[in-house]
């Protein structure tokens, strides 16, 4: 099991084109790199799962699933209890969450990563600095290939949690103009519907990724969240907020579809 990222190579860098998963445990952060262990995590992330389904869902043998899901538990990143229908049977399930992942290939070019933001002396605008702040510090960890999505995420489900009382509305309609409002208010952005089936969202000046470089990805897991948890709550339903165009795509917006939340499956892997 892979203990730390820094255990070969430069300190503080991953090695050449090794992808890495950084996961929470009760007993610190583990990092994963084989790629097998981070699909079953993957799997793990969607719900809990019994030991044939993972070597279903993995496409491997039964005897390579075994060795790889007992060395995840004995590095604390997988806890497994007895099925309640079939005492011979295990369902495991991960004992933290992803943190972060580190990607090689996602590290910017260096003409990219001179971005530093903008910010103009005597503004006014007392939101500048910490959305200068919250980009440039994205920009940076983007350069070494850190990408920031699960804690992103995280962080934006916790606080659509805590934001819905405050935009809550009696109908769909009046919810969104109240989210429209909260955003345009606290400088997120300026958010319109721009259609009904599904629901879809556009949001412009985004605070989460209009001055980021351009990458061809979607950006916003951040907003993506806190939108999935605002209207989990006003459907009563688990709700996706699907991102399909960003700022970071090369677009002047950012593009949202709100839709009825679809469980992702582990695809299988090549024997």
């Amino acid at each position: 099991m892979e203990s730390e990222i820094t255990r070969r190579g430069k300190a503080g860098r991953p090695r050449p084109n090794r992808e890495i998963d950084l996961y929470s445990t009760p007993g610190g952060t583990r990092a994963v790199e084989n790629p097998v262990r981070r699909a079953i995590l993957a799997a793990l992330r969607e719900r809990e799962h019994t030991f044939e389904e993972i070597v279903d869902l993995a496409g491997r043998a039964k005897s390579t699933i075994s060795v790889h899901l007992r060395d995840l538990v004995a590095a604390g990143v997988v806890g497994s209890r007895v099925d309640p229908e079939d005492a011979r049977r295990k369902i495991f399930h991960l004992t933290g969450g992803l943190v972060a992942s580190v990607s090689p290939q996602d590290r910017l070019d260096d003409e990219i990563t001179a971005y530093a933001g903008t910010y103009r002396p005597g503004s006014s605008d007392p939101y500048t600095f910490y959305r200068l702040a919250f980009r440039t510090i994205r920009v940076a960890l983007m350069q070494e290939g850190v990408l920031l999505d699960p804690l992103l995420t995280r962080a934006g489900e916790r606080i659509g949690e805590e934001l819905y009382p405050a935009v809550a509305g009696p109908d769909t309609e009046a919810f969104c103009t109240n989210i429209a409002r909260f955003w345009e208010e606290h400088r997120l952005g300026r958010v319109e519907v721009a259609g009904t089936g599904p629901l879809t969202l556009l949001v412009y000046d985004c605070f989460e990724c209009a001055d980021l470089p351009v990458t061809g990805k979607p950006a916003c897991a951040f907003d993506s969240r806190i939108l999935r948890a605002l209207f989990t709550r006003h459907y009563g339903r688990p709700t996706a907020a699907i991102e399909t165009r960003c700022y970071a795509m090369g677009f002047d917006h950012c593009r949202f579809e709100v839709v009825p939340e679809v469980t992702q499956e582990l695809e299988n892997l090549p024997a």
